[in-house]
This record gives C-alpha cells, structure tokens and sequence, in this order.
C-alpha cells in the first residue's frame, strides 16, 4: 500500500499548474456560513474543507463568490439548531496536522491526502468510517424510497467504487470519504490542429507523428511552438504510473501475489507495496529488467516534444497564448480556459494514447489506465470524539460520542445528491462522486476516462517521501540530458533498494506468504518472455 505523502498527489501539482486560489497560510474561521454564535450551540464541528469549495472565494479570480456549501451548511444547520458548521482554511502540510492531532486541537472533518494518513493511523488520530459506511445513510432512509442508493449501505452512494473502496488501509480499515474526483487529461488547441490538418491521436505512433508537425510549424513571429507542456511532477507521478501499467501489464498473472478479497473486486490486480518489494527482490526494477529500462526509454522519446524547462510553474500562459499546443493537467484546467473570454482558440480534450506492439515488444494493447482518482478526501479526526474518555479504545469511545454522531450526520448530509450538486458542480472544476448527481458537460471527457481501469500501482506513494524525491531529482536530471540511462538506472535501483530495506524493516510483511505464492505461479511466468531473472524450467 502506498504510505506517507508530503504532499497532496494530483492536487498539490494541479494547484501549481493551473493558478488555483489557494487560501491564507493561517487558520481562519470566517469562512463558515453560519449565522449562530458558538455559545448558541451545544457542538460546534470544525470543517477544514479545502480548497475547493471555500465558501465566499473566487477560484481563479472568475465568476460570483462560492456559495453551495455555505447553503448547504445553513440547510444543516436549520435541521440541526443545536450545532455550528466552521468553515476553516488550514496550512496543507504535515507539520500542521502532526501539531494538532497529536494535541487533539485538529478540526473534526479534515481533507487531507489518504497516503498521508495511513501513517498514522494507529496513533489514534482519525475515527475509521466503516461502521458508519457499511449502515444506511438516514437522511436517505427517511426519502422512504428502498431503491435509492444509500438505502441499505452509505457506501453505495458512491460512483467510483474502485477509488472509493480501494482507499482502505494497510490496517484494513478506512479512514477517508472520496467526496469528488479529479483525473488528468491532454487539453489541446482545437484551433491550430484544424489549421495543420492535425487528428486527434488513438497510438502512441500517431501522437509522436502529431508533435513532429507542431514541432515543425513556426508561429507568425518566426518562433517554435512545444508541442507538449508539462512539468516533472507529471514526468516522476503519471508518466511513470501510465507507461509502467503498459508494459508490465501483460505479466501481472504471474507477478500479482496478492488478492484482497475487499478490494480486489474494486482494484483488480494492483500491486502493493510488499509485493513491489518482493518484486524487486527478484530482479525485477532494476537495470537488468528490459521493461524497466522501457519506461524511462519512453519517457525521454517524450520529452523530446515538451518544453524544456521542466521546473516553470508557468505552462497555463504558455497554452493560453499559443506557444504550446497541448498542456498535460487536471481537471480543473477546464473552469480556468472557460471563464477566459479573450482565449482566442477553440480546445479540447483528449487521454494520453496507448503503446502498440510497434511502440515496445511488451506493449499490452490496454487503453492507458486511469491514475486520477480522489479529489476531496475528507477524514474525521479524534476531536470528533472529545466528548468521550481518551483512555477508552477507540471502538467504545465512537460508541459514546454524540459529537462524533452529529459529525457523521453532517457528511452523511452533504452526500445527499440534491446536496452534493450545489457544493460540487457550482462550477466545472472537479467531478461528483455521488450517483444521481450529473457530470457537468464540460467535464465529460474526464467522467469517460475514469470509466477506465484503474492503475496497476502508484509508485510514488509506494515507498517513503526520500525516494520520490531521489527519484524526481534524478530524473529530472536524466530527461534534460546531465545523465545517460544507465547513470539513472544506477541511481534508480540504489534508491529502491533503500526504500525496500526501510519498508521491511518498518513494516515487517509476511514475505514467506509471498514467496510461497511465487513459486505456485512459476508455471505462469514460464510462458512470459524477458522476465529480469531465469525461471526454473518446469
């Protein structure tokens, strides 16, 4: 399973990329919609909602203040006399959350990324949703209607079942609510394709062929334009996790060593963490390992046809004023180009292409897999529990808390779809995860890409936050020509080999499990071709 996070995944770089209003640093609670005083309510609940939905802001500076939640929090609030919603914008950094978890000062319902709070689980900081997911959601009960989602069990009430479900802990329990979706895309110039008769790509041949024409063509002032605009984030998160998924896909019958039977009908064939470790164990992620070696092959063909200045936070003013045709980034890009009245091109669309067998002899032929997936994650921390005796294990003081009740009433609430729509579809920026609730047209193109297969594994939030960061600095390095391959490679199995022993060490998984589960596929990898070490013939 993925572990600890600095940083939050797809939206931590989508905020960088895309100029999204980032609240103050600070605490603040002016935010929130309430018109009671606290000393008018018996339970003031703490909501640190993110950046998505703050109530009164103007994402990107475009249209009327935010009001869906705020209404939404007024129609609670009305329900229930007795409690206050705080809005609060929060520092989005682990030393925040550290400092006040562990001081019991957290805000009740936090949004943070669910990597970053596995690790800390069993410090009792957050309250595990699932006796809560796996009841009936009131408020959807008391409609009277059986067939409603939400009737029988909270979590039906989800679209994404493999993100939502799959977001379980390495304690089995889950911890996080997936309230929205964000997934990533290729925004292009409709305008200049037409102008150079240019298709949108289905191979990963017929995309190289593009880049090659718009690397070609020269703007009036004489200069280049980059085909492609994008920054090493997406290089050291998604490219890896799109082109891994590619090449390795075709041998998971022989290298997925486990199932979990909870999440295995949501994320058919992921690979873990132990089991990566045990896979590296094996030779495979090294220099020897040709479909290893493939992935950073590929990604250096691509760079060839992205800006060269992979670190600029600059890329939207790049797109927007036509010196790059295409930009790589997330959802929310679509508000941004939207509310820009002076634009001057039509855009669209489109997910990155998929490998052939004429790309790589190890291409799979599978469509390029999803690596988007929560957006708002939102946890309740153990100031839901406050009212109850912090020397009681946690199951008996979540059976005590009515504070902790009120709290889930309040998620439960805002996952109503009547509810749901106004806080999440008030503007296009990310997707609804509740059913019942519309996929603005505007966002169409990313609601069809999550329809896909969800990724074989996320390598970034595998190993700890030292080797994201190695390997981001090196490959950086090695994209931008200051290393060859083998050089990087080098540096690669070196850091992965550090990750592995700290991750064994720390977490000390059964690897006798794995090893047994091995050898009963080695008659399946008999049949598969360039595996790094030699199979015993059977």
């Amino acid at each position: 399973m993925p572990i600890s996070r600095k940083y939050l995944p797809l939206i931590a770089f989508l905020l960088l990329s895309v100029w999204l209003l980032w609240p103050p640093a600070e605490e603040t609670t002016n935010a929130g919609a309430s018109t009671k005083h606290p000393e008018q309510a018996q339970y003031v609940i703490k909501f640190a909602a993110g950046w998505a939905y703050l109530p009164d802001t103007h994402p990107f500076g475009i249209g009327k203040p935010l009001q869906g939640l705020k209404n939404v929090i007024r129609d609670f609030e009305a329900r229930f006399p007795d409690t206050r919603i705080e809005v609060l914008t929060v520092p989005g950094v682990r030393e925040y959350l550290v400092t006040q978890l562990g001081s019991g000062e957290a805000p009740d319902i936090l949004n943070v990324n669910v990597e970053n709070v596995w690790t800390d689980v069993q410090k009792g900081w957050y309250v595990p949703l699932d006796p809560f997911l796996e009841q009936a959601n009131p408020f959807v009960v008391e409609q009277g209607d059986a067939t409603k989602p939400g009737y029988k069990q909270w979590w039906d009430m989800f679209r994404y079942q493999a993100i939502s479900r799959g977001k379980a802990a390495p304690d089995g329990l889950n911890y996080c609510l997936t309230f929205d979706m964000v997934e990533t895309g290729i925004y292009y110039n409709k305008t200049l394709f037409a102008k150079l008769g240019l298709a949108v790509p289905e191979t990963w041949e017929e995309f190289i062929a593009v880049m090659e024409k718009i690397q070609a063509h020269r703007r009036d002032d004489g200069t280049e334009t980059v085909p492609l605009l994008v920054n090493i984030g997406a290089f050291n998160d998604w490219t890896t996790d799109l082109f891994f998924d590619q090449l390795y896909y075709d041998l998971l019958p022989g290298i997925d060593l486990v199932q979990d039977p909870t999440r295995e009908p949501y994320l058919d064939g992921y690979l873990d963490w132990d089991e990566l470790a045990f896979l590296h164990q094996k030779g495979f992620f090294s220099a020897r390992d040709p479909r290893y070696r493939e992935v950073w092959q590929k990604m250096r063909e691509l760079k060839r046809y992205t800006n060269k200045n992979l670190m600029t936070d600059d890329l939207i003013r790049e797109f927007v004023t036509q010196r790059g045709a295409m930009i790589w980034t997330a959802s929310p890009m679509s508000y941004r180009l939207s509310g820009d009245k002076s634009l001057g091109f039509d855009w669209g669309v489109f997910y990155m292409p998929s490998f052939t067998r004429t790309t790589s002899p190890y291409a799979s032929g599978q469509a390029m897999c999803v690596i988007g997936g929560a957006a708002t994650q939102l946890e309740v921390s153990n100031s839901a529990i406050a009212d109850t005796d912090p020397s009681l294990p946690m199951r008996e003081r979540m059976a005590q808390s009515q504070r902790l009740k009120r709290v889930i009433e309040f998620l439960q609430f805002i996952c109503l779809p009547e509810n749901n729509a106004q806080i999440v579809n008030e503007y296009p920026a990310l997707l609804p995860n509740i059913i019942g609730v519309e996929t603005l047209p505007i966002l169409q193109p990313f609601a069809e890409i999550l329809d896909r297969r969800y990724t074989t594994t996320k390598w970034i939030f595998t190993f700890d936050l030292r080797f994201s960061e190695i390997q981001q600095r090196m490959l950086e390095l090695y994209l931008t020509d200051g290393i060859d391959l083998d050089g990087f490679l080098h540096w690669q199995e070196q850091n992965l080999d550090a990750a592995v022993a700290n991750m064994l060490k720390r977490k000390v998984p059964d690897m006798q499990r794995l090893e047994e589960r091995w050898q009963a596929l080695a008659p399946v990898r008999a049949t598969m071709q360039d595996l790094p070490m030699e199979e015993p013939q059977l």
